[in-house]
């Protein structure tokens, strides 16, 4: 949407409604939505914040759309803490768009081992090729065009230009989320479609019309760092004046808790160590499989096989019979026959809404050539290293492999 669509509130007896490019929407009536005074010293308040309070943030110190890209990605369900390390080496070794679009995927792949969300990664590749080929290596700097690359939604691509170029766009996000909810005292749930479309709309009133990137910028700088969910320091905050939540004393129940998730799955997996003559029998994950791109060793699930035996730790006799299945489903897999043992390595990890208890075997002998079409292959130690694995496979090897030769 652009800075040149209007705003405005219309207040009717006890029902208020808020237009914007003649889509109407009722307002809760809880909800106090600001006057242009109150949004003018709203803007004022930000700023004047933002200005005495920033961080040091390396991609700030040239927001360039390019560098401001890859950090937003990188925040997307991760802390600032956590980015700045993988942001300045990301961009030590792809400095510019060009660089990262003729780029392998394993090796961006590589660089992003260990912040999850691996489709942000592969998402961030494939845009960068996009804009190579269709915009001969320059960022675009159009929203439309922006928002067309793969990875980038309206939000991602509104905070890329405001903050590089001071284009006027609104932003939405986790932080200011809460914050724009306990500024209107919005009392249901804000991730809610009908509450995000007022949300939305309420950020497109805010954004000046200068200043848009320092602005955007202190929003989600206050709604992290002062509008904390658990802990907000509501005193210290410089919106308190002009905050309903403030006013009503309610900030813990504003936001509205989410609905509770799915009930949560567990499964049983266990991954099998297969070596030989010093090399590792690995395989890349393919599309439609979780981990695209990135590397595993053997892995089957054994959900079933737990449920039947009622033993996920592989004792006494349910043990050998799992072990024994575990290597004719091996040699189904990969070709080979082994004689496998529990290493006593074990982990617990989630994937979305699977809790999964994941078990280690190893093979004391292998026999075979691998099974053709397999994906399997042998890697050494070195490539271990160098090649980028799933975050279990890469815990595997850093407690159970290490040292390797």
């Amino acid at each position: 949407m652009s800075r040149k669509e209007s705003t405005e509130i219309k207040v009717s007896g006890k029902k208020k409604t808020t237009r914007a490019n003649d889509a109407e929407l009722t307002l809760p009536k809880e909800v106090n939505w600001p006057s242009p005074q109150a949004v003018g010293k709203l803007q004022r308040a930000v700023l004047k914040w933002y200005q005495e309070n920033a961080r040091d943030l390396p991609w700030r110190l040239q927001p360039t759309p390019y560098r401001i890209w890859v950090s937003e990605i990188m925040l997307q369900q991760t802390q600032v803490a956590t980015v700045i390390d993988y942001w300045n080496r990301f961009l030590h070794r792809f400095p510019d768009v060009v660089s990262l679009g003729k780029a392998k995927q394993e090796e961006v792949l590589k660089l992003w081992e260990g912040l999850g969300y691996y489709r942000r990664a592969r998402q961030l590749h494939a845009a960068a090729q996009q804009v190579v080929e269709q915009h001969d290596g320059r960022f675009p700097t159009d929203f439309e065009q922006v928002l067309s690359l793969p990875g980038i939604g309206r939000y991602t691509a509104g905070a890329i230009l405001s903050i590089s170029l001071d284009q006027p766009y609104p932003i939405l996000e986790g932080n200011t989320i809460r914050l724009f909810a306990r500024l209107l005292g919005l009392e249901t749930d804000p991730t809610q479609t009908i509450n995000q479309k007022l949300l939305w709309r309420f950020a497109e009133t805010l954004v000046p019309a200068k200043e848009a990137g320092h602005f955007n910028q202190g929003l989600m700088e206050i709604g992290g760092r002062v509008c904390r969910l658990a802990d907000p320091e509501c005193p210290s905050c410089p919106l308190r004046k002009v905050c309903r939540t403030f006013e009503t004393g309610q900030q813990k129940q504003i936001p509205a808790p989410k609905a509770k998730p799915t009930q949560y799955q567990s499964m049983h997996e266990c991954l099998v160590l297969i070596q030989r003559n010093g090399k590792f029998l690995c395989r890349q994950s393919t599309e439609d499989e979780r981990w695209t791109g990135l590397w595993d060793f053997v892995r089957i699930d054994i959900t079933e096989l737990v449920k039947t035996s009622q033993d996920a730790g592989f004792p006494g006799n349910a043990a050998s019979q799992q072990l024994q299945w575990l290597q004719t489903e091996v040699k189904k897999r990969t070709g080979l026959s082994t004689n496998l043992q529990s290493c006593g390595w074990q982990v617990r990890h989630a994937v979305t809404r699977y809790r999964i208890q994941l078990n280690a075997v190893e093979s004391s002998h292998v026999q075979g050539r691998i099974k053709p079409g397999s994906g399997y292959q042998w890697c050494s130690a070195g490539q271990l290293q160098e090649w980028a694995f799933n975050v279990t496979a890469r815990k595997f090897i850093s407690q159970h492999l290490q040292p390797l030769d």
